[in-house]
């Protein structure tokens, strides 16, 4: 997979993105190893629990294999989340040398917290400090997988820096989101519509209640990260104004998820 055409952004941009991302799902334990954010969780969503670099500059393989043996050590397959841009091709090169695979590919959009505001001039959704047992329905909803809602609902609101947000009608929570404001960014996450109530613009009036948020908060940027094959969302995004930043892929041994790698011991 070639990399994609992205914009340049600073360092110290990344590697707030990244480290707001992680901020987002709470995992219960994290370090940080040679400009790598180690977080450690065993929740099915991979923020969670794969190794970032907070750079887009290449590391030498030791140093790969150093984070590999600490999430061995955990007893946690290794993973690490990489995007696609020529800094990092040496550590792709690296992590297939050490049998590792890339999969799930998601884009990392960036927009304008004015431009988003703009999407919807309708209601408002309810803007919560707290996870609320309405807004955490909608992920365990009929037609979603109620495991992997349940785990999002979980890592959502174990974060401190997560607001959330939700529409109901007649009673009923018909969509969520939840934002992380951190680093100076403002993170979606978790956006997430009961499918009878899909195609009404709820989704929008939640980007656009965020904006709004971010806007008081003095936050002129928003990121968000969605899977490559959603084109659904991703036109809603790219009519809210993001653009693609960057690509990343998870890479992992699925087939033998914690193998020791030579030299290299648990």
């Amino acid at each position: 997979m070639q990399p994609l055409p992205h914009a340049i952004y600073a360092d110290h941009e990344v590697e707030c993105i990244e480290r707001a991302t992680v901020d987002a799902v709470g995992p219960p334990d994290r370090i940080e190893l040679a400009g790598w954010l180690l977080p450690f969780d065993n929740a099915s969503v991979g923020r969670a629990k794969s190794a970032v670099p907070l750079q887009h500059i290449n590391t030498e393989r030791q140093t790969l294999e150093t984070i590999y043996a600490h999430y061995l050590h955990r007893q946690l397959q290794p993973n690490f989340r990489v995007a696609d841009v020529a800094g990092l091709s040496d550590v792709q090169r690296h992590l297939g040398h050490m049998g590792l695979q890339a999969h799930d590919p998601v884009l990392v959009h960036i927009g304008s917290s004015h431009q988003i505001r703009k999407l919807s001039t309708s209601s408002p959704a309810t803007i919560s400090h707290q996870p609320t047992p309405d807004w955490a329905s909608v992920y365990t909803a009929d037609g979603f997988d109620f495991e992997d809602g349940a785990q999002r609902v979980r890592l959502l609101s174990r974060s401190p820096s997560v607001v959330y947000a939700c529409i109901s009608e007649g009673g009923v929570a018909l969509a969520s989101g939840a934002a992380s404001i951190s680093h100076g960014w403002m993170g979606i996450h978790g956006m997430r519509t009961r499918p009878q109530a899909q195609g009404q613009g709820l989704a929008a009036r939640i980007l656009a209640s965020f904006a709004a948020l971010a806007l008081q908060r003095n936050i002129p940027r928003v990121f968000l990260q969605v899977e490559e094959g959603n084109t659904k969302a991703i036109g809603l995004y790219h009519k809210a104004g993001f653009a693609t930043a960057w690509r990343y892929r998870y890479w992992r041994n699925d087939e033998n998820p914690f193998l020791a790698l030579p030299g290299i011991s648990s």
